[in-house]
């Protein structure tokens, strides 16, 4: 089939206005968040139904053209990325939110709905759905659904996978299933539904989206400790939990990530001189006397970790707006500073200190500058890191071989190499780190099952030829 050829029959099925290929137009779906990477497509196409994208992918898998699919752009990995060209299909139509069961506490979204405005919506109906990346304000479910995010929250409340209960998927093959059914307890054959959350958009489509709800918490409190030792800070984390604590949120920032996103931002937050880190720690609930019992209590253990005396408490909900402002713009600040490299670690939480050190001493070793930040509370730390002449972790030979060092590392503390962010295109090199031959394979053979003929979002966690 020839590119005009192609053309005319996407433009079939979707509309003239819906089929971009003017190079120009289509720079802005060439690239995501991850690094300095930029691949252009060969059309970008924009469906309205599962049934436009199973059209779609019945041609190309018939010509065996490459498909990307896509959704706000966010990814950290190079998952939305259409390195080989072919069709990029973007799910930004698909933005509706189709039915909120408050009998059931459950909700029925499209995948291009941004994240932020489907929990406001359930939000209005006393409803709950925690998963928040530092995203959620232009992320889409669907992308969520993808990597299996989790954000701040994710430390009480879990990742993506513990709220999806069933997915409308359009297969490579073009073929719509349903993964489950929408019930919180399902033991019927294989879990087709978990198998899809957090494949990186390599064995479907997903088109439609089932979520669980809980009951919205009536209320948080929210506070900034300082520690003098960016070590300590990674002790008391565990503490917290020792001590039969269980925050909302626990976040930490490193001073110097901390200092570039508060200058970016034009915050007014005051950083002493002697710290070296900030855990950023919310509680929340429906008794307000016992989450203030709580903060003091945690306040009062945290002091055994060299934190600082200026604890800052957030008094109202525009300080806590703030300070969350803060923590979530953490990532733009650095980029903007020269932090393009980012990877998304995570270890158990008690062997937070250990990675930290580590990290630093792989700095020195391999010539490269390192902040960490991240999901303390479940042991996900992001490393964000900026190498003179460097701009992607790809091109530079020593730059290559210190991640390899660095994920070794995580994997000795009995980590993995990803949390939340997947593996894409960018960290499937060094999958043998932490998977036998024999479990890629596996892995692989899932792969071939979903997509016999190699077309859908090919080159993501595996290479195109395996």
């Amino acid at each position: 089939m020839g590119a005009n050829e192609l053309i005319d029959r996407l433009r079939t099925i979707v509309g003239d206005g819906y089929v971009i290929t003017e190079a120009a137009a289509m720079e802005a779906y060439s690239h995501d968040e991850t690094e300095e990477l930029s691949y252009l497509p060969a059309v970008v196409v924009k469906p309205r139904t599962a049934e436009d994208i199973s059209r779609i992918m019945r041609l190309c898998n018939e010509h065996r053209i490459p498909v990307t699919p896509r959704g706000a752009g966010t990814g950290l990995s190079g998952g939305a990325l259409p390195q080989l060209g072919g069709v990029l299909i973007s799910t930004e139509r698909m933005n509706s939110i189709l039915q909120i069961d408050e009998r059931n506490g459950q909700v029925i979204t499209e995948p291009g709905v941004i994240t932020e405005v489907l929990q406001d919506s359930v939000k209005e109906r006393g409803l709950f759905y925690p998963p928040d990346p530092a995203s959620k304000g232009s992320c889409f479910i669907g992308g969520n659904i993808s990597e299996n995010s989790g954000g701040p929250k994710a430390v009480k409340y879990g990742v993506v996978k513990d709220y999806v209960l069933n997915l409308e998927v359009v297969l490579p093959t073009g073929e719509i299933i349903w993964t489950g059914a929408n019930v919180l307890k399902n033991a019927t054959g294989y879990n087709l539904t978990q198998l899809v959350v957090g494949s990186e958009g390599t064995l479907g489509i997903v088109t439609k989206i089932v979520l669980r709800l809980i009951p919205l918490p009536r209320y948080d409190l929210l506070m900034l400790v300082p520690f003098r030792s960016l070590e300590k800070a990674g002790e008391a984390v565990a503490a917290i939990f020792r001590a039969g604590f269980t925050p909302s949120a626990l976040e930490l920032v490193e001073v110097d990530a901390l200092r570039i996103t508060a200058e970016f931002m034009n915050s007014g937050i005051v950083i002493p001189a002697d710290v070296e880190a900030h855990l950023l720690i919310e509680v929340d609930g429906n008794d307000q006397q016992t989450l203030m019992n709580d903060m003091e209590a945690i306040a009062a253990l945290l002091e055994d970790y060299e934190s600082g005396a200026d604890i800052l408490f957030a008094d109202d909900a525009t300080q806590k707006a703030e300070l969350w402002k803060l923590r979530r713009r953490v990532n733009e600040a650095v980029v903007r500073s020269g932090y393009t490299i980012e990877e998304d670690t995570v270890v158990p939480r008690a062997e937070l200190p250990a990675l930290i050190r580590g990290v630093k001493m792989l700095g020195k070793e391999y010539g490269f500058h390192a902040v960490c930040y991240g999901h303390a509370g479940d042991g996900n730390l992001h490393i964000r890191i900026k190498k003179e002449g460097s701009v992607n972790s790809q091109e530079d030979p020593e730059m290559v071989k210190g991640i390899r060092a660095l994920f070794q590392l995580v994997h000795g503390l009995g980590g993995t190499i990803s949390g939340e962010h997947g593996i894409g295109l960018v960290q499937k090199g060094y999958l043998d780190i932490v998977f036998s031959d024999l479990q890629l394979d596996l892995m692989r053979g899932i792969k071939k099952v979903f997509d016999p003929n190699g077309i859908l979002n090919m080159g993501k966690i595996f290479d195109s030829n395996n």
